[in-house]
């Protein structure tokens, strides 16, 4: 009888109670009935007779009851703690399939996430769809809708297979510890006393005063910061050129990251794989880009491989999402007054996964509007691959 009278009770409240009140209600209970009211209690409610016990302590002030609702260390261990490969094996999975605004830290999904977490679950069960949601959202991810999207000129048919043999590629040269590089030049920056986009603290009432118009200062000029994002070591260098963007400019910023950085890193590496947009100074059109790459593959005597994304897709970009966007949030609202601000201001930047980035002044004059003949153009020794050989291709040393 006293048990059916408990299990009512119980059946009445127990919504409304979180672990902590159930605790102690069914404790209280089996205080009032005395010896044996755990075990009573336990039968009528299903709740162990553990729990029970540490609510009599509890209670009884002979444990210290906990502020929050469980006690430290109580409840299911989480599963990143359970399986600590799980987030970076879902950011390998992701890798080849992110997109997103390259100066925001938000990305989107281009899978689905039940399809991400059966990629995960091929070996055994590690992961629902509803954990894979809850991990990329926590890393700055938002599900997107499973279909193509236009990337504002009509799609290229083998834009995907591209994206698929860019990865390919990148997975095979880490493996061999060869560098995998991802290149390309932030946009040009007036130097001088000028509105930067973005907020920065100031005291109330004392906003960094800045110039009313943007006119270039003749005397400091811009500069162009030409970026490579180590996509092994998570390392980003940039040269800071005073002159032009061209594609003499773009090679002698990789040709000096290699003997600054690259040569510690990779001294045995035979090749390397550089990534890029396919316009601008290191475009896939461009012939000096090829003619200056034929003599940074000689003078290092590496195969020196190009791929470049599709056009309209140059979001995709690892150095976008990896290294420009960090560099824009780390200068906002701060005006480049002068040269040497640009380079402290990119070499302070550091990330929570570890980013380092170099800044270096590159003061060399490269000069504008320089013609490659097609005799020129055809002493590159250059290798294009049966994939879009425009879009990949090798470049031999030659002797």
């Amino acid at each position: 009888m006293e048990k059916q009278k408990i299990k009512e009770k119980f059946q009445r409240i127990t919504e409304h109670l979180n672990e902590k009140s159930r605790r102690l209600w069914c404790a209280n209970e089996a205080i009032t009935l005395g010896l044996g009211g755990i075990s009573l209690v336990a039968i009528a409610t299903g709740v162990s007779r553990t729990t029970i016990t540490e609510g009599v302590k509890e209670i009884e002030g002979r444990k210290k009851l906990p502020e929050g609702i469980r006690r430290e260390g109580g409840g299911r261990k989480l599963q990143t703690a359970k399986d600590p490969a799980l987030k970076s094996d879902l950011e390998n999975i992701i890798e080849g399939v992110t997109r997103g605004d390259p100066e925001q830290p938000l990305r989107w999904v281009a899978k689905s996430m039940r399809n991400i977490a059966d990629e995960l679950n091929k070996k055994k069960k590690r992961a629902s769809h509803v954990l894979v949601s809850r991990l990329l959202a926590n890393d700055g991810y938002s599900l997107q809708a499973n279909r193509k999207t236009n990337e504002g000129s009509k799609d290229n048919p083998d834009r995907n297979e591209q994206f698929n043999l860019i990865n390919e590629k990148t997975k095979e040269f880490q493996k061999k510890n060869f560098p995998v590089l991802s290149v390309d030049t932030k946009k040009k920056e007036n130097i001088g006393n000028f509105k930067n986009s973005g907020q920065e603290y100031c005291k109330k009432g004392e906003p960094t005063k800045v110039n009313v118009y943007d006119f270039i200062d003749k005397e400091k000029g811009k500069v162009s910061p030409y970026g490579i994002y180590d996509l092994d070591k998570n390392k980003g260098w940039v040269n800071v050129g005073i002159s032009s963007d061209t594609a003499a400019f773009a090679v002698n910023s990789i040709r000096v990251w290699w003997y600054d950085l690259g040569k510690k890193f990779y001294a045995p590496a035979k090749e390397i794989l550089i990534t890029a947009d396919c316009g601008g100074s290191n475009g896939y059109r461009v012939r000096l880009w090829k003619v200056e790459l034929q003599k940074l593959a000689t003078e290092l005597n590496m195969i020196i491989n190009v791929s470049h994304f599709p056009p309209g897709t140059s979001k995709w970009n690892k150095i976008e999402h990896k290294l420009f966007c960090f560099i824009s949030k780390n200068w906002r609202g701060k005006p480049l007054i002068d040269r040497a601000t640009v380079i402290n201001l990119i070499g302070s930047v550091k990330t929570k996964t570890g980013l380092v980035v170099k800044a270096r002044l590159d003061e060399n004059y490269y000069e504008k509007g320089i013609k490659i003949s097609d005799e020129e153009l055809m002493a590159v020794s250059l290798e294009p691959d049966a994939f879009h050989g425009e879009w990949n291709y090798k470049i031999h040393p030659q002797c």
